[in-house]
Formats: C-alpha cells, sequence, structure tokens
C-alpha cells in the first residue's frame, strides 16, 4: 500500500470517528452543564499531555546528548515524541477556542465525547507516528475533524 493510500485510509477512518463522536454526545442521554461539561472534557487530553510531557523529560534526562535542552537528532524517537507535542498543544488549542461555544449552544454532553475523543486519538497518533508517519493520520484526523465539524454544526445551530 502507498503512504498516500494508507493516508487517506486514516483519513477517512477519522471522519467516521468524528461522526460517530458527534452523534454520540449529541444523541446520548443525560445532561451535562456547559460549566462544568468543558473543564471536563479537557481533563482526557491534558493528561494526555502529562504523559507526552512526561516522556519527553525522560528522554532528555537518560540521554547525555539532550540532556541541557539541545534538540533531539531528526528521526529520532524523541523527535518524534517532540512532535506529537506540538502538534498535540495546536489541536488543544483549537480545541479551546471551539469547545467552550459548542458545549453552550448543542449541550455540554458533546464536548464530553469530544474530550474523551481527543484522548484516545492523541494516543493513536503518537503510536502511529513511532511505527510508520503514515499510520499517524487517523490519530490526526480524529482529532481535527470532531473540532472542525463541531465548529460547523454549533454554526448551523446558531444561526
Amino acid at each position: 500500500m502507498s503512504k498516500r493510500t494508507a493516508i487517506l485510509l486514516g483519513m477517512a477512518a477519522g471522519l467516521a470517528w468524528a461522526v460517530a463522536l458527534l452523534v454520540l454526545g449529541g444523541t446520548r442521554g443525560g445532561f451535562a452543564p456547559p460549566a462544568i461539561a468543558f473543564p471536563g472534557a479537557v481533563f482526557a487530553p491534558g493528561l494526555v499531555m502529562i504523559l507526552m510531557i512526561g516522556r519527553l523529560a525522560q528522554r532528555r534526562f537518560f540521554d547525555d546528548t539532550v540532556i541541557d535542552g539541545e534538540a533531539f537528532p531528526p528521526g529520532s524517537p524523541g523527535w518524534v515524541d517532540q512532535r506529537v507535542l506540538a502538534n498535540t498543544v495546536e489541536q488543544a488549542v483549537l480545541a479551546g477556542l471551539i469547545w467552550p461555544f459548542a458545549a453552550l449552544t448543542l449541550g455540554g454532553q458533546v464536548v464530553l465525547y469530544l474530550g474523551f475523543g481527543f484522548a484516545i486519538a492523541r494516543l493513536a497518533f503518537w503510536y502511529g507516528y513511532h511505527r510508520a508517519p503514515p499510520l499517524r493520520a487517523f490519530g490526526f484526523a480524529a482529532t481535527f475533524y470532531p473540532t472542525v465539524l463541531v465548529a460547523v454544526w454549533t454554526l448551523v445551530a446558531w444561526m
């Protein structure tokens, strides 16, 4: 299978994941007040970021070539971890800008599902990036697409 095919399949699976999260979050019973739901939604992604930061710190502590804050060699496991963390921060900032208004407009339950899905998708991205760069496509798409789709849904509901 070519790289583009693997990436396309991962993106399609990520889109399916996004739709499933929004359907489940929008249809499952229960009411979560937005003021509680948003902090709850970002808790799981925060835990994943703790793991990523901790792993980078561990790599630095046990590697004399980067212990003083030097850049990890390109292609090394530490370099991959650093890229994963940087992308996770980007995705988290985007979610932090979109999800609060989505919670107010659509109900807090939706963002609780998004937060749980975000955490799982970031772990998949991290794992996929270490296995083979095209395998990171699912994790990226499964994090990005839910935020994009909930933004569109929120705009439609708000108008």
